[in-house]
């Protein structure tokens, strides 16, 4: 075997590699106590949007005032909110208190390299899908070029 080819296929098995492999980012999602519902669903939107991607979500709680002597209300609010992205992550501790801010890590279900992979496969799709409606519009194109013949009076 050629040692050039061979440097090359391994520098190719390499470059793929370092593509397929991604580093899990913890990214944060904080709420207050007194969230509204619409606000939450924002926030939960964005959670979910994190954890398909396959990044770990850190909900953090902030408590002001005597928001600080309710920590059962922010357990609660933090319960709610896992249950929600049980789908998509599970929490990876129970939710404690540190300071102002009561905090829980979900982390997600898939790993970061098998969504990358799903996303590269889906926007392959995608192309292939435009270029095929390209390569259909080019030829209904070519047909309404013909001359069409018109009596005029």
């Amino acid at each position: 075997m050629d040692y050039g080819k061979f440097k090359y296929e391994a520098a190719q098995k390499a470059k793929e590699a370092r593509r397929n492999q991604a580093n899990t980012v913890l990214k944060e999602v904080r709420f207050r106590l007194k969230i509204d519902d619409h606000d939450y669903e924002t926030k939960l939107k964005r959670a979910v949007g994190f954890l398909s991607s396959g990044d770990k979500v850190k909900a953090m709680i902030q408590f002001r005032g005597r928001e600080q002597s309710r920590p059962e209300l922010g357990l609660k609010l933090l319960q709610k909110f896992a249950e929600d992205v049980a789908e998509y992550g599970t929490a990876e501790n129970r939710p404690k208190l540190d300071g102002r801010n009561m905090v829980m890590i979900v982390a997600p279900i898939r790993n970061k390299s098998e969504a990358k992979a799903e996303q590269n496969a889906r926007r392959n799709q995608q192309k292939e899908a435009a270029r095929a409606a390209k390569q259909a519009g080019k030829a209904g194109a070519e047909n309404a070029e013909a001359p069409a013949t018109t009596k005029e009076n």
